[in-house]
């Protein structure tokens, strides 16, 4: 991933963004493509906690919450 892509913890609350890629491997991959986080697919951000971290994500009809890293983990467009 370079510098200039922006990922899923970039995205304001309610502006929709399109995944573009998940950018890791392993069990934290196959873990948030088992949520619905696919390339190509419609997300929000919904709800951030008062902590700032989880943050909610209106997804494929649901509303799943990850935390910033992970979000991080994931470019849009």
């Amino acid at each position: 991933m370079n510098q200039q892509e922006k990922t899923l913890n970039h995205l304001p609350l309610n502006t929709k963004g399109i995944i573009k890629k998940i950018n890791c491997t392993g069990t934290i991959r196959r873990r948030l493509l088992d949520l619905g986080f696919v390339e190509g697919t419609s997300i929000t951000p919904v709800l951030i906690s008062p902590s700032q971290d989880p943050r909610a994500f209106s997804i494929r009809g649901t509303l799943i919450a990850i935390r910033k890293e992970d979000a991080n983990l994931i470019s849009i467009h």
